[in-house]
């Protein structure tokens, strides 16, 4: 489900990239985030919609299983995948530049720049990725696999050098025109706006990967005082949760129409830099707040640094990026959002029980943390299209 999504996402990145002039771009994304925002007050309202309004089952009747409520609403989310993008894929016209249709014509004819040099970059960081993919797995084994989750971890690492090292095989074979051999040259010499940018995007992704983890745990063992999966008040509070991610996915709806003005009037690395801070404080927030009802002003925050994430990013990063190659970098950009994400599955648990001793809303104030820091970085970030909002 995730691949799935995550593989359906960026190419609607790239069409705006593709299909709309720089002076448009940062309007173009920020109004993505807006439909994405009310896409997900409707998403985030359905647990809530069904078991109130149509009266099905909000509890699980056995530990482990899902409430009907939520069966329901991932059955509703589903249809509605499905349709939308099949509507985009038959209804949208594509521009691709036409340089991208000559190289692939002759794809027997291309090289790679500086072929030495790139072999040599590639092997050593392939060098590296495979070893510490293979020092992570031996330590999860050394501990008994008592971490089995960081096997994906060390896994991953494993894998992209392998394609690292099987990519310097190719091109020591005078094959350096296929498609591979490419993708791992251009992975390993982006833009720098690029690279800039996905130091911002590991952060920030980490600090929303934490949130969307272990909100409903927090909120129901440090506001509504349980652990209990099966109790009327822990469903209660999961309840107001889904509540009140649909509340900062609408004020990201609010908040897109106004980061053009914003960016218009400072930059858009100063707009990411505000947002970003407001997202970081909202989630720091969460750990003063007791009664439920005032988070509300924490999802304020939280909304307007989501809103800023969907967009800002992206109008940075297109007009840094080659228009043959646009689509490529934009699903590449989208490995700053899966990496952090696999980081999180497999180390905050590990954080949670070590670190925190097993309290949530910890975990809730590091990923505040992150989204501050990600707010800094975004500062050093220089598009080549800084002024043209």
């Amino acid at each position: 489900m995730d691949a799935s999504i995550n593989i359906s996402m960026e190419p609607f990145r790239a069409f705006v990239g593709d299909m709309l002039p720089p002076l448009q771009r940062t309007t173009g994304f920020a109004m993505q985030s807006f439909f994405i925002g009310i896409g997900g007050v409707v998403a985030s309202c359905l647990p809530y919609i069904f078991s109130h309004w149509l009266g099905i089952s909000n509890t699980a009747l056995v530990e482990g299983e899902m409430p009907d409520s939520v069966k329901y609403s991932f059955y509703l989310g589903a249809a509605t995948l499905f349709i939308t993008v099949m509507w985009t894929v038959f209804t949208t016209k594509e521009y691709p530049p036409e340089p991208h249709h000559q190289n692939l014509k002759n794809r027997e004819k291309r090289k790679i720049e500086n072929e030495e040099e790139s072999k040599s970059r590639i092997q050593k960081v392939g060098m590296f990725l495979l070893s510490i993919g293979i020092v992570i797995i031996w330590l999860v084994n050394y501990l008994g696999n008592k971490y089995k989750e960081l096997y994906l971890l060390g896994g991953g690492l494993v894998f992209f050098g392998v394609i690292h090292l099987l990519t310097v095989l190719y091109i020591r074979q005078g094959r350096s025109y296929l498609g591979l051999v490419h993708m791992v040259r251009d992975l390993n010499y982006m833009p720098k706006t690029m690279v800039d940018l996905a130091y911002v995007q590991f952060f920030s992704w980490f600090a929303l990967f934490s949130m969307w983890i272990y909100t409903t745990p927090a909120v129901t063992s440090y506001i509504y005082n349980t652990n209990e999966p099966t109790s009327t008040a822990y469903n209660d509070g999961a309840d107001w949760v889904s509540v009140l991610f649909g509340m900062y996915s609408g004020v990201a709806a609010l908040a897109a129409l106004f980061l053009p003005i914003l960016a218009k009037y400072s930059s858009r690395r100063v707009a990411h830099f505000i947002s970003l801070l407001c997202g970081g404080l909202g989630l720091i927030s969460i750990f003063f707040i007791r009664e439920p009802n005032f988070l509300i002003f924490s999802m304020i925050g939280i909304g307007i640094g989501w809103a800023s994430i969907l967009s800002i990013p992206y109008a940075m990063l297109s007009g840094s990026l080659p228009p043959e190659k646009m689509g490529y970098y934009m699903g590449v950009f989208n490995f700053f959002i899966v990496i952090p994400q696999i980081i999180a599955a497999t180390v905050l648990g590990f954080i949670l029980e070590a670190v925190f001793g097993g309290q949530s809303i910890y975990i809730l104030v590091f990923g505040g943390v992150c989204m501050i820091i990600a707010s800094l970085l975004s500062l050093r970030v220089r598009s080549s299209e800084e002024v043209v909002v």
